[in-house]
């Protein structure tokens, strides 16, 4: 039989992978990010263990954009890097 597995589980395991991804190419990320809104600043970069939906309101507030722009914006730069 197989055990159905708890869905707050994988949000754990998703939430975690993907603050691992993005502080694994955190660097570049920035640039990316500085290049598409010359606005941020590296304080306003500035990446901090649970942190970051501080990071995320930071770039909102000085861009203007709305959560899931910034949090696209965030997850394209990792992943189109990841790979080259």
């Amino acid at each position: 039989m197989f055990k159905r597995q708890n869905s707050t589980a994988n949000t754990v395991y998703y939430n975690i992978m993907t603050t691992l991804e993005i502080k694994g190419d955190w660097n570049i990320i920035k640039g990316k990010m500085k290049q598409k809104w010359a606005k941020l600043t590296d304080d306003d970069l500035q990446y901090v263990d649970g942190k970051q939906d501080e990071l995320v309101g930071r770039i909102q507030k000085r861009t203007g954009e709305t959560r899931e722009v910034v949090e696209k914006a965030i997850k394209e730069s990792s992943k189109t890097d990841c790979c080259s």
